[in-house]
């Protein structure tokens, strides 16, 4: 039985339109090295100052294109339908977070950031600790395979969002 729904952010609620292999450059001259893929799990391996200046740099990529994000509609259409408890897990940043909320009138019980955590697995089960709820109830809503992977490791349920 679900009993709580968490969401991914980008590609599912919204279309944020990046342009990441300009931003990956950005972030490879920062690291000093040309390998910075799996982004996430390098960025994770950084020291708190280089973290925090590649994450300055994503967020300034985030709120310039801010004024381009489009709503994705099937996603926003089961958010509007969920009833049960929610929660958005996101690899985007907080300055963009809350002015997308604010913009589409979304909210959460709970909102975790890449400034909570870069590790989607480790999202999803503080999302499910925090709202009080096995990862069995939790019903995912993502876009991708990397979203289906990590609901399937945490055996939670997963709902893919098509663009």
């Amino acid at each position: 039985m679900i009993e709580a729904a968490v969401f991914d952010l980008d590609d599912t609620l919204i279309h944020l339109p990046l342009d990441y292999d300009k931003l990956f450059q950005a972030f490879s001259r920062i690291m000093k090295t040309k390998n910075v893929r799996p982004l996430t799990k390098t960025i994770s391996k950084l020291d708190e100052k280089t973290k925090r200046e590649i994450f300055a740099v994503w967020d300034k990529a985030e709120l310039t294109a801010l004024a381009i994000i489009t709503p994705i509609k099937e996603g926003i259409v089961l958010y509007k339908n969920s009833k049960k408890p929610r929660a958005l897990v996101t690899m985007q940043g907080r300055a963009l977070v809350d002015r997308i909320l604010e913009r589409f009138n979304l909210t959460f019980d709970i909102i975790l950031t890449r400034e909570d955590c870069l590790d989607r697995v480790k999202q999803l089960k503080t999302a499910a600790q925090t709202l009080g709820v096995h990862l069995e109830n939790v019903l995912f809503v993502g876009n991708g395979e990397s979203d289906k992977l990590a609901a399937k490791e945490v055996g939670c349920q997963f709902l893919e969002v098509k663009k």
